[in-house]
């Protein structure tokens, strides 16, 4: 039997989930939980198969109840089950232990296999979910320059800096006030990912956004 725990603040959301599953004669569902304080405890006290837990509860929210439950019980296998799609949601639901991650418009007979899928060894993630995964570890091999742009003003700033000039003398290359500069530097370190002007004039070298000369 696959044990299931529910966690989902609206009641006509977990009745009609429980309602559903208990059709399915290799699930039993083993409790339910308003919030993610009550998803915790019951985790601990009940130790089930599975987890399907919503984003947005009163209280503690899925994601931090997912991190708590997934640093005490390992083992326990989450499921997301939420309406949101966008990346601000689903990264950090993955980030905090979630394996499965799908939207409450799915299908019934969908989501069951999605459950089995899971407690399977594979991951469930919904297509929205899986697009966000793989442009968040796309971006983690880039260059930090090809994530963050640099506009046009910030690229010849970098071109001044890298030739050793000063804030004053960059200001009067470009006809811009030194405030201005200090601004522009200010975003190139952060874009770059860099702490000083040595290491932002190394960085625009290797990644050829200056000559070197």
């Amino acid at each position: 039997m696959i044990r299931i725990l529910i966690a989902d603040d609206h009641h006509v959301v977990r009745r009609g989930l429980v309602f559903f599953l208990k059709t399915q004669k290799d699930i039993e569902i083993v409790g339910e939980a308003k919030n993610g304080e009550e998803a915790v405890k019951l985790a601990h006290e009940l130790n089930p198969d599975l987890i399907l837990m919503d984003l947005v509860m009163p209280g503690m929210d899925g994601i931090k109840a997912t991190k708590l439950i997934k640093n005490k019980h390992p083992e326990i296998e989450i499921m997301m089950l939420t309406s949101f799609s966008d990346q601000d949601h689903v990264i950090p639901a993955i980030e905090a232990g979630a394996a499965g991650y799908q939207l409450k418009d799915i299908e019934p007979d969908e989501l069951v296999r999605s459950i089995r899928k899971l407690l399977d060894g594979e991951n469930s993630l919904h297509p929205k979910a899986t697009t966000h995964l793989l442009t968040r570890i796309s971006r983690s091999h880039q260059p930090p320059h090809m994530v963050h742009e640099l506009t046009k003003r910030e690229r010849e700033v970098l071109v001044e800096l890298s030739k050793g000039k000063s804030n004053k003398e960059i200001a009067s290359s470009l006809y811009i006030t030194e405030k201005t500069v200090k601004t522009h530097i200010s975003n190139i370190f952060a874009k770059l990912e860099v702490s000083d002007r040595t290491q932002a004039a190394l960085y625009a070298v290797k990644h050829g956004l200056v000559t070197g000369e």
